[in-house]
């Protein structure tokens, strides 16, 4: 959602902060008793788009995980002094006039470590003008880009609005990004002023691979953990392997990564269904992967050969239901699909008999058939398609030995408060190992996959188009560059996705090395 709403502009001239470098330390702020710890998260609940306000939390929140604990609140419960008993407080003004509690302006004015996105700051200027901050307005001019650390990052205009802040004359300000203008100048996108540093929106809307969301996952390094040197690694996951699989294919794949000492994860769901014969003219094919005993064969020399093998659900889909297709590998298993009329895959919500039982009940199964195989059960976990209902993610999360999940995230509305899961949702790439809302450590992919045609809602993505995202990402300081990788397209751009990541400075690590 983007900032909407009447022009905001308060000036004032006084200034108590003073400003600091380009990477800064946080400061402690004053607070009595133990030492700081820990990440606040704030956010906002009113309005008809209330709900969002905890989506962008728990996103916040998944982000700062990775520098330690972290808990949330909406920011009208704000207690006087809890900001300055937290190493950081974020808050994400994602309602444009949220009542903000004069305790919370007022510690924020005091020296409080703030990390402040997006809207009301405006409140902060018009009470206590001495911030260094003296103005804002709402401004709709659109932005496509945000410049940091000497990168371009992408933004889609269709985020809407920003904050044009303005900075008092004398305020030792430091302008950490900016937003690239129409007319190529740049305005302040985040800006550190004192103990506060304040970005001009709430990043986490239209977020791609390249997008200014990863001044927000870089910013966190500067608050957090600024000693932090540069470090790059990479992963690689081979995809959607199963029954069906070719063991040529899986073999030739395990050679050529060994041959450059990558190591490799392998993501493999263990039974294959094409009840409707969608590619057998008709004919109903099942498979397993214990009645494979070639795949199994490829699979144990992929791991002999530097794979990791994770378990990527249990069928990839759901027998007797299109789901969007009928087809193992290209289905959802936990949540239900269907192909509108332009093309596009719309989630309609969990499947049928949905529980936390049932999602179990998956792992239990898919648990079983890798001992058939005679393969060890992997303790890695990643949802077909990076898709599940809340509960389904919670079960998992909880389920003894799964220490891991290695995906994208969709989250729900309800996931903070604890209520039922609403009908918002948001999916969340992460650029560094978390431990997320669920509760379970996550393992990155950053990169997407080689994707050489168009289907669905999903365009064509080329072996440069994954190389030029790892360069945009490098602006995270100790980011991990991740990818997966279908088996059926051989080795026809693996070689060049490879050498593109790492001359770019990466090194290929064990998934497991994040751990």
């Amino acid at each position: 959602m983007g900032l909407r709403g009447t022009v905001v502009a308060i000036v004032v001239s006084s200034v108590l902060l003073a400003g600091c470098g380009a990477e800064p330390k946080p400061p402690a702020g004053t607070p009595s008793g133990p030492p700081p710890s820990g990440v606040l998260v704030l956010y906002d609940t009113t309005g008809p788009y209330g709900d969002l306000g905890e989506l962008y939390a728990v996103q916040a929140g998944n982000l700062a995980s990775h520098f330690g604990k972290w808990e949330a609140a909406p920011v009208t419960r704000y207690a006087k002094g809890s900001a300055a008993r937290h190493r950081l407080t974020i808050y994400i003004g994602s309602t444009y006039d949220e009542p903000l509690p004069d305790a919370f302006l007022a510690d924020v004015a005091g020296g409080a470590p703030v990390l402040w996105m997006g809207a009301n700051i405006w409140q902060l200027i018009g009470k206590y003008g001495g911030t260094g901050l003296n103005a804002a307005t709402i401004d709709e001019t659109a932005v496509s880009a945000v410049r940091y650390r000497g990168t371009e990052l992408t933004r889609n205009p269709a985020a809407g609005a920003m904050v044009r802040i303005g900075v008092a004359p004398d305020a030792k300000a430091t302008t950490l990004a900016g937003a690239v203008l129409p007319d190529g100048t740049e305005a302040p996108y985040a800006v550190r002023v004192g103990a506060l540093t304040y970005v001009t929106e709430v990043p986490l809307t239209y977020v791609t691979f390249d997008d200014r969301y990863l001044v927000l996952a870089d910013l966190l390094y500067a608050l957090l953990d600024p000693q932090a040197p540069d470090r790059h690694r990479a992963l690689v996951r081979i995809e959607d392997v199963g029954p069906h699989s070719d063991p040529a294919q899986l073999r030739a794949i395990a050679d050529f990564l060994s041959a450059r000492k990558i190591p490799f994860a392998v993501a493999v769901f263990t039974v294959y269904d094409d009840w409707a014969g969608v590619y057998s003219g008709g004919v109903p094919v099942h498979r397993t992967l214990s009645g494979t005993p070639a795949v199994v064969d490829a699979l144990r020399y992929m791991s002999e050969h530097g794979g990791t093998l994770i378990m990527h659900g249990y069928t990839h889909g759901l027998v007797g239901v299109r789901n969007p297709y009928g087809v193992s590998a290209e289905d959802y298993e936990f949540y239900r699909a269907h192909v509108d009329d332009t093309g596009v895959v719309q989630l309609d919500g969990p499947v049928q008999d949905d529980s936390p039982e049932w999602a179990l009940g998956r792992l239990t199964a898919a648990r079983q058939e890798w001992t058939a195989a005679g393969l060890p059960v992997p303790d890695i976990w990643e949802f077909p398609h990076y898709t599940a209902s809340a509960a389904d993610y919670r079960a998992i999360a909880s389920a003894p030995g799964i220490r891991a999940r290695y995906e994208q995230v969709l989250y729900f509305s309800g996931v903070l408060s604890g209520t039922p899961a609403g009908s918002r949702s948001v999916s969340q790439y992460f650029p560094y190992p978390v431990q997320d809302a669920y509760g379970t450590p996550v393992i990155p992919e950053t990169l997407g996959n080689v994707a050489t045609q168009r289907f669905n809602q999903h365009g064509v993505r080329l072996a440069a188009d994954l190389i030029a995202s790892a360069r945009r990402q490098l602006v995270v300081r100790d980011n991990v560059a991740s990818f997966f990788y279908h088996p059926f397209l051989g080795l026809q751009y693996l070689p060049e996705l490879v050498d593109g990541i790492q001359q770019l400075g990466y090194t290929f690590v064990p998934a497991t090395s994040l751990l």
